[in-house]
């Protein structure tokens, strides 16, 4: 066997035991010394074998600090692979999650990994996800469904972003989940709230509370979701993704139908400056280009200002921000002098109860509120307005 032939066995076998080595400068050297020999290079040396090719790739990666592999001059440049958190947002947006979700489930993986000191998740596992957990529940002191979306948002990064199955998580301090009655105000609270309301304001606590509105639905009404003809409101896509339909009140027809001639106005002003346009959903914007200029689109709550898209680069206009409207409900309940911690979201809980205190069918409201299952509907006959449980007191009889 000729001095070539040996040269090539010791260097194939230091190749072999080249992923063990501890250092960048242990890889350095071992390549100074492989280029200071004028026989053959490291890429004859990996166009022979591919298990050699594997390990120069693996270290010429580490070293370099990028995720793009060692190529010939053969193949094509390699894309980077996007960093771990730009993949968790594909994976949501993939799979049409809402934009809330998206930026919890980034924020408690992020806290996930900087509770680790900044080790990447594919070296932990059950015991650091139960780790983290319990810190949550036991320092942070946070709520039961606080801790139950940390821990939804870690299994999606394994599961559906890294491809890795986690087993049953062992050990975790669990937050108790209390049973909480919602805030509920009567009808004359209700009154002295909307006496200190006016304007947009008025019309869109009045749909909240006359039509068991979410927040969110009420702000993302467009023109086309109103039904006056048949006193009917179309949510779409409320919680969960659904649709459902639900009771336009007649108390707010009039005020709503001038508000809107306010805002058509408005529009009209908008195109005739080339704007007018409002993003559409999913990929609609897409197929009808023209749609987002359209009246029936519009949003029956816009923002006062515009604001310029990152893709497109158009100015548009967006609908009202959820905190104008909580701002608005916080000064009224202060105003009116009331003691309750009432916000925006007590509306619906109000238009739940005093339609079980009308007497109307507990599945009816059910369908009213989009709610699937009727056990979250029944909360609402614990809080009816009649003494504890429906009970007279015995001391009402003395």
């Amino acid at each position: 066997m000729g001095g070539t032939e040996l040269e090539r066995i010791k260097l194939f076998e230091s190749f072999k035991s080249f992923k063990s080595f501890e250092s960048a400068r242990d890889s350095l050297n071992f390549l100074n010394e492989l280029n200071c020999l004028n026989k053959f290079t490291v890429r004859e040396i990996t166009m022979e074998n591919s298990e050699v090719k594997s390990l120069v790739d693996y270290k010429l990666k580490a070293m370099s600090g990028t995720s793009q592999p060692a190529v010939d001059g053969s193949s094509p440049p390699v894309p980077p692979k996007p960093k771990l958190l730009d993949q968790v947002r594909q994976a949501i947006r993939t799979r049409h999650y809402s934009y809330k979700t998206e930026k919890a489930y980034v924020g408690w993986i992020k806290r996930f990994i900087f509770f680790h000191g900044k080790r990447h998740p594919i070296e932990m596992g059950e015991k650091e996800i139960a780790q983290f957990l319990s810190s949550l529940a036991s320092e942070s002191h946070v709520s039961a469904s606080t801790q139950n979306q940390a821990l939804n948002a870690v299994l999606f990064l394994y599961r559906e972003v890294m491809h890795k199955e986690i087993g049953y998580v062992n050990g975790v301090v669990r937050a108790k989940r209390p049973h909480r009655l919602p805030v509920v105000l009567t009808r004359q609270e209700v009154r002295s709230i909307f006496g200190f309301l006016d304007g947009s304001n008025w019309i869109m606590v009045m749909l909240l509370y006359g039509a068991g509105l979410r927040l969110m639905e009420c702000l993302r009404l467009r023109v086309k979701d109103i039904d006056s003809n048949s006193n009917e409101i179309i949510v779409r896509a409320g919680k969960g993704d659904k649709d459902r339909h639900t009771m336009l009140p007649a108390a707010v027809k009039e005020p709503l139908a001038k508000h809107l001639d306010l805002i058509k106005r408005q529009h009209q002003r908008d195109l005739e400056r080339g704007l007018g346009r409002v993003a559409l959903p999913n990929a609609l914007e897409r197929k009808y280009p023209n749609a987002g200029k359209e009246w029936g689109w519009q949003w029956v709550f816009p923002a006062t200002s515009h604001y310029i898209d990152k893709v497109t680069g158009e100015r548009r206009r967006h609908h009202l921000h959820e905190s104008v409207l909580r701002k608005a409900v916080k000064e009224a309940v202060l105003k009116a002098g009331l003691s309750k911690p009432a916000s925006p979201h007590t509306m619906r809980h109000s238009f739940a109860t005093h339609l079980l205190e009308d007497g109307y069918d507990i599945r009816t409201v059910q369908e009213l509120l989009g709610h699937t299952d009727v056990s979250t509907t029944m909360i609402y006959t614990h809080v009816l307005n009649r003494g504890g449980r429906g009970v007279n007191s015995p001391a009402d009889r003395l």
